[in-house]
């Protein structure tokens, strides 16, 4: 069994709390790098993000969301998407180096699988070099987890 395993090469940080999620910005996110921001709501992140990066593209799924971002943020791009359409995200047509997710509601135990799921598909699919996601539940479950290796 041990060498059939999905082998994903995307590091995956975990955050808690907004301060926590855009203090990884200077140093997860580069010059060269094309991100994706997942649950962008007005775009406060998305444009600490574009000071770092190459280019950068927010999604949300509100579609007021979007419409404060682009009247907030007019220089950048904003799209009305569903995070969890990750076929929507890869039809964007870009390389994505580094994808940022905030949505509501991922930062409970209860939603662990869910987080599990949203960044397996992403990794898979875009593979980029990291996610970042904003959910304190698989930040404390993570500090409670360790790998084991066998002799």
């Amino acid at each position: 069994m041990g060498g059939k395993q999905l082998k994903l090469r995307t590091k995956f940080i975990a955050t808690e709390g907004v301060k926590e999620y855009r203090e990884t910005i200077p140093t997860c996110v580069n010059e060269d790098d094309v991100v994706l921001e997942i649950g962008c709501e007005w775009g406060t992140t998305t444009e600490i993000l574009a000071r770092h990066c190459r280019e950068v593209i927010a999604i949300d799924v509100s579609d007021d969301c979007i419409e404060r971002a682009r009247q907030r943020h007019p220089d950048l791009r904003f799209e009305l998407l569903d995070g969890f359409d990750v076929q929507a995200a890869l039809a964007l047509g870009k390389r994505f180096t580094k994808v940022y997710i905030d949505i509501s509601g991922l930062s409970g135990y209860r939603s662990l699988l869910d987080v599990i799921c949203l960044l397996t598909m992403y990794a898979t699919v875009l593979r980029p070099q990291a996610i970042v996601i904003k959910s304190g539940g698989l930040k404390h479950f993570l500090r409670q987890s360790v790998a084991w290796k066998s002799a």
